[in-house]
C-alpha cells in the first residue's frame, strides 16, 4: 500500500491551495486519513484528520481556513487550504491509520512542499 500525494506549490499570502492523497494498492478498510506538516527545524505536527465515518478534526491554527474531506469511492483524502499564511509553509504529509487504536500512522505519503510567500 502506498499513499500518493499531489498538489502543493508556491502561493502568495491569502491565497489557496489544494492537496490530495490517494491510496494505491489493496486495503480492506481503514480508520482515518489526514495530514501532518513539518516546517524546517520543527517537529512534524498534526494538521487535520478525518475518519472514514465521522467528522473532521483540525488543529486550532487552521480551523476556519482549511477543509479536509474524503472520497471513499476514490480512496482519496483532500485538504483545501484557504487564506494561507507564511507560517503554513511546510512539507505536508498524508497519513493513514488502519485502526482506531493506531498510536502512530500506519502509512505515510511522500510529502509535498507548500510555500506561502510574496
Amino acid at each position: 500500500v502506498q499513499l500518493v500525494e499531489s498538489g502543493g506549490g508556491l502561493v502568495q499570502p491569502g491565497g489557496s491551495l489544494g492537496l490530495s492523497c490517494t491510496i494505491s494498492g489493496n486495503l480492506f478498510g481503514f480508520y482515518a486519513m489526514g495530514w501532518y506538516r513539518q516546517a524546517p527545524g520543527k517537529e512534524r505536527d498534526l494538521v487535520a484528520w478525518i475518519p472514514s465515518v465521522g467528522s473532521a478534526n483540525y488543529t486550532d491554527s487552521v480551523k476556519g481556513r482549511f477543509t479536509i474531506s474524503i472520497d471513499l469511492h476514490k480512496d482519496t483524502v483532500y485538504l483545501q487550504m484557504d487564506r494561507l499564511k507564511p507560517e503554513d509553509t511546510a512539507v505536508y504529509y498524508c497519513f493513514l491509520n488502519l485502526h482506531i487504536s493506531s498510536t502512530v500512522p500506519d502509512f505515510w505519503g511522500q510529502g509535498t512542499q507548500v510555500t506561502v510567500s510574496s
